[in-house]
């Protein structure tokens, strides 16, 4: 009986495409209660714009998009409601978005008079000087602020929970051509975290990829969805990630190839933690927005 024959490597090329590829992070996709009232929040307290608004009430459901600055060069929040769906389970794995803004105290402020939930009262970090605080949305996903004199993008952060900080980094660098920008270990806490991107965090959005020490799993839920990162090859990019899933772990749950309606080329695919991130094809996506 001939023997199976072994998975063809692919080729040094390929495996250099991500860090080639012109890769930046379009929107965290996730689900909420009330659509209108986060819109309000976020508009409100948090000082975003709603930048469209779609309905879909042959698959009940309703989208809206929400951010700083245009979706053609900004990070934004994709909202998703179910109709007749009021609440979610965060559960534990996700962790916070953050928000940077040139005076925290000042927003705190403005996010208290609009009735948010304030989880830490603005100041430095322990062990630091930079000024943070925390607050709750009405579906309670945490923000954090961070306090930076200017930033070209201040939806700058969407912080995850892993069971292994170094296979994760490991997965982002050869799946997605993702590099660590920073690492901090805090022994006296018990984590670990590194933020992963495409540029300097604070110039553009970051994973940040938190280990607590000795947990290995997390609950997922069912409020936050996943990431979506514009490529320029999705069939390319699917590729590279297949062939990491088999080193490293996960799956692709989509293979490459246009959504039926729209014409927008994608890809899925899991982390080996199980978080989901959606590759968009970038040229599909700028006339998926005209």
């Amino acid at each position: 009986m001939a023997e199976a024959a072994a998975p063809v490597a692919p080729s040094a090329e390929l495996l250099e495409w991500p860090t080639k590829d012109k890769r930046r992070f379009l929107h965290a996709v996730y689900r909420v209660g009330d659509l209108d009232r986060t819109i309000k929040f976020y508009t409100e307290a948090l000082g975003m714009k709603l930048l469209r608004k779609r309905d879909i009430p042959e698959e009940k459901y309703s989208n809206a998009f929400l951010g700083f600055g245009p979706e053609e060069s900004h990070f934004v929040v994709e909202l998703t409601y179910n109709y007749g769906v009021s609440s979610y389970d965060i559960g534990t794995g996700f962790g916070h978005f953050a928000i940077a803004t040139p005076d925290v105290y000042k927003l705190v402020e403005d996010i208290r008079a609009k009735g948010g939930n304030v989880t830490r009262e603005p100041g430095p970090v322990k062990g630091g000087s930079t000024v943070i605080a925390f607050v709750n949305d009405p579906d309670g996903y945490t923000f954090e602020l961070i306090q930076r004199a200017s930033t070209p993008e201040p939806l700058c952060q969407v912080m995850l929970r892993v069971g292994d900080l170094e296979r994760a980094i490991k997965f982002y660098e050869k799946a997605l051509g993702m590099r660590v920008v920073k690492k901090v270990d805090r022994p006296e806490y018990k984590y670990t975290i590194a933020m992963l991107g495409y540029d300097e965090e604070e110039k553009t959005t970051v994973l940040e990829l938190t280990y607590n020490y000795g947990v290995t799993e997390y609950t997922k839920g069912n409020a936050y969805a996943q990431i979506a990162i514009g490529t320029d090859d999705v069939y390319k990019s699917a590729e590279v990630v297949n062939f990491v899933t088999q080193e490293l772990g996960g799956k692709i749950t989509r293979q490459p190839g246009p959504i039926p309606g729209l014409n927008t080329k994608i890809t899925s695919f899991l982390d080996p933690d199980g978080w989901k991130t959606v590759l968009v094809d970038n040229a599909d996506f700028l006339k998926e927005l005209q």
